[in-house]
């Protein structure tokens, strides 16, 4: 066992004895060590809990013949860093998360790890962590919070944490009360766990799921559900199965697992955020993943959920329809279905006795949302090496859309335009200068098109940015343009007034300047400044590479 390299032979005493100031026993000695990497936090909703499903896991552990042993990550709850200096250090923070894991597991010779994530961030660097080190892994989410319930004079109606954002915009436009606003704040999300829709987060976990390193049920089973502690429970007994096969994740995480996660991610119509970090998996195992290949998978996979905010069902009716294994069943015959999991079988095996529960969630093949995908790679000479947008939450009237620049340096600028309303309709909003170098750190610009939203202006204006948008975002968003501003992208060449054309359905987009304009105007640009000087977000936008390279360290 690698654990041997602290527990067995006679220079290993000084070792023992440090083992045994954890209470550990003598007999304990030969069993192997799993490390529980756990991201539990006070101050994340989605994870504030998380010490319970670690327990379950543990007792799993123990019960399979390990020793497990806690430890801990950082993690960064998105909505509470949205809209202020806090978000720079979102998507950094998965690069730390992945790095922290290595270190701990390595300086502690562990023998296999159960990974426990929720929130946007975290899972995709765990899961880097977990190809990187390729010891055998297991991985088991928090799971989503239920959606919210506010009361109206006819009952109540369904709310959650995207419909506060977009309350934000329809106090700033006279259409809702502050006092309604407070009410809404109150109820929108009602405990523990991921936010209710297919955001970034429950995204990520169903899609960990569909690449085969969770259990069926690990993407949907809510937070509070009594069968959340049953999967964890299970997880701890599952990892000791893996060790004692060596089956390792990338046995389980290889194109055709990167491909059945795109297939299913298309399906859902998830966030945008999932490109990014299935780039920057891919990354860590060593796997080829041209952007390319997004709008291939799309083409032939089919839309078969409008979940929030695409539409109005939430995680919790996902998991009563079926669940992932539910959606992928009903995808058979466009996924690689003998690619192994976690569960000691092959996708093939878990879906064969699942069936869709409930029609309206997940849709038949023959009645699907969209005869293509919820996500597409735009390219053109504005986007050269790629943007991408959630098309799944575009309007129709907006798919195709051609408009004169309003160009805006920064977020916070973009923001008071809207609340000032100085946006007209027909405009492209283009927020610039917030891609992974010159942010730095790709924020995520919920609050600018949460406000259009509620201003009811999401079907009359555009937004393109070289940053990222939050899943809860809906609109004609456009993010990760590349190369960014920064890096002397054709982004960084626009000004007020240059038209812009959005053709979604054909994957372009395009600014109306000839190429020699474009060179001319970026040879005319002052060197880039970076915002940040000191700390972690400087030492970030040295190494960061592109956003369509997955945002991954150089």
């Amino acid at each position: 066992m690698k654990s041997d390299a602290i527990k067995i032979g006679i220079e290993r005493a000084p070792h023992r004895s440090l083992l045994y100031a954890l209470g550990c026993s003598p007999a304990e000695m030969s069993k192997p060590f799993i490390g529980i990497i756990n991201s539990f936090s006070e101050i994340v909703p989605g994870h504030m809990h998380l010490r319970d499903i670690a327990e379950a896991v543990k007792a799993g552990v123990r019960s399979g013949g390990g020793l497990p042993f806690e430890v801990n990550t950082i993690a960064v709850c998105d909505g509470l860093a949205m809209n202020h200096p806090g978000m720079k250090y979102s998507l950094p923070s998965r690069e730390l998360i992945a790095d922290s894991v290595e270190i701990v597991a390595e300086a502690h010779a562990f023998d296999a790890l159960v990974f426990i994530p929720n929130c946007d961030k975290v899972i995709p660097g765990m899961l880097m962590a977990a190809v990187r080190l390729n010891l055998p892994a297991i991985f088991i989410s928090g799971g989503p919070m239920l959606k919210g319930l506010l009361p109206t004079d006819n009952g109540f109606s369904v709310v959650d944490l995207s419909s506060v954002f977009e309350a934000v915009g329809k106090v700033a436009g006279g259409q809702m009360t502050e006092l309604e606003l407070e009410q809404l704040e109150g109820v929108a999300c009602p405990g523990c766990g991921s936010c209710s829709g297919l955001f970034t987060a429950n995204t990520m976990n169903c899609l960990t799921e569909a690449l085969g390193m969770g259990l069926p049920g690990n993407g949907t089973i809510p937070a509070v559900d009594s069968r959340r502690r049953q999967l964890a429970k299970e997880a701890g007994q599952q990892i000791m199965a893996l060790l004692a096969n060596n089956t390792r994740p990338r046995d389980i995480i290889n194109k055709e697992a990167i491909h059945n996660a795109l297939s299913v991610d298309m399906a859902l119509g998830g966030s945008t955020n999932s490109v990014l970090h299935l780039t920057a998996v891919a990354h860590e195992a060593g796997i080829d993943f041209l952007l390319p290949l997004v709008n291939e998978i799309s083409q032939r996979t089919p839309q078969l959920c409008k979940i929030r905010p695409a539409g109005d069902h939430h995680i919790e009716d996902l998991d009563r329809a079926g669940g992932i294994a539910a959606v992928m069943k009903e995808l058979e015959g466009l996924l690689k279905l003998e690619s192994k999991t976690v569960s000691g079988k092959s996708m093939a095996e878990i879906i064969a006795q699942r069936q869709v529960m409930d029609r309206e969630v997940i849709r038949s093949r023959a009645k699907a949302h969209s005869a293509t995908g919820g996500l597409a790679i735009l390219f053109g000479n504005l986007a050269p090496e790629g943007a991408v947008v959630k098309k799944a939450a575009v309007a129709p009237e907006m798919m195709v859309h051609r408009g004169p620049a309003r160009v805006f340096d920064s977020e916070e600028e973009t923001t008071q335009a809207i609340i000032n309303g100085k946006i007209k309709p027909g405009e492209v909003l283009v927020i610039r200068y917030e891609g992974p170098k010159g942010g730095p750190g790709m924020r995520e610009m919920l609050t600018p098109t949460s406000l259009l939203t509620g201003m009811g202006m999401d079907k009359e204006v555009a937004l393109l940015t070289d940053g990222r948008f939050s899943g809860a975002t809906r609109g004609a968003a456009i993010g990760h343009i590349s190369p960014e501003a920064a890096s002397r992208g054709a982004i960084a060449a626009l000004a007020d007034g240059d038209m812009i054309k959005i053709d979604i359905p054909n994957c372009q987009l395009e600014v109306e300047l000839s190429d020699k304009e474009i060179a001319n105007r970026l040879a005319r640009l002052p060197d880039f400044e970076p915002k940040v000087k000191t700390g972690y977000l400087r030492r970030y936008a040295e190494k960061v590479s592109s956003a369509s390279t997955g945002a991954v360290f150089r």
